[in-house]
């Protein structure tokens, strides 16, 4: 989740945001279109609990102006293909200066493209998985709220896949993850895209 300071702010181009929404150009483009619209495509939700899992100790923006490189250097993360990388890829991996080269977290991710094909097998779908741990709906924050780290529910979801063996998945990933994949709504209220979120979340068919 990008560091967020809930208040809302008028953009030039007379959009209301977040303010994190505001502070960049990529995020202006990821926060409008992106953060917190619901996902049911496997190879997004599998993509973003990897870069997740990049930028633990990291801030967001490194991961997101990274996020192509890191698509060529994991294969547009197809689990299928990441789950046979071997010695070779992770040295191919660590030598390649345009993703964060960080040993552990690369393994982390052929490992749980490895339990993603287990998880499929178990379940049918990562959609079908992750939108059981849905939290109940809240209102949005107001601006003056403490910003939210992790819930019941983003605990429960790092802990069931610690159990089934998925690495760099702990429950303030777990719900950075939910915020952007649109499990919930963490737009301000009166942000724009939060309007527009709580639009498409009505739309939006949970995946069984």
């Amino acid at each position: 989740m990008p560091d967020m300071e809930e208040r809302i702010v008028l953009g030039d181009d007379g959009v209301q945001r977040c303010r994190w929404g505001s502070s960049t150009p990529e995020y202006r483009a990821y926060h409008d279109t992106e953060w917190g619209f619901p996902v049911s495509d496997d190879v997004r939700l599998f993509e973003k609990l990897s870069l997740e899992g990049f930028q633990s100790g990291l801030s967001w923006l490194t991961i997101l102006r990274k996020r192509e490189a890191f698509r060529r250097a994991f294969a547009g993360f197809d689990c299928q293909r990441i789950a046979s990388f071997g010695e070779s890829d992770i040295a191919r991996l660590l030598a390649d200066a345009s993703i964060v080269r960080h040993r552990g977290k690369i393994e982390a991710v052929i490992n749980n493209a490895q339990r993603m094909l287990e998880l499929l097998e178990t379940d049918g779908s990562l959609a079908a998985y992750v939108w059981r741990f849905e939290p109940p709906a809240r209102e949005r924050p107001n601006g003056q709220e403490p910003i939210r780290a992790l819930t019941p529910e983003s605990q429960a979801m790092a802990k069931d896949l610690k159990k089934r063996g998925w690495r760099f998945v702990g429950p303030t990933t777990a719900y950075a993850f939910m915020q952007a994949m649109g499990l919930v709504n963490d737009h301000a209220a009166g942000c724009d895209a939060g309007n527009a979120v709580d639009r498409a979340r009505k739309r939006f068919t949970i995946p069984t």
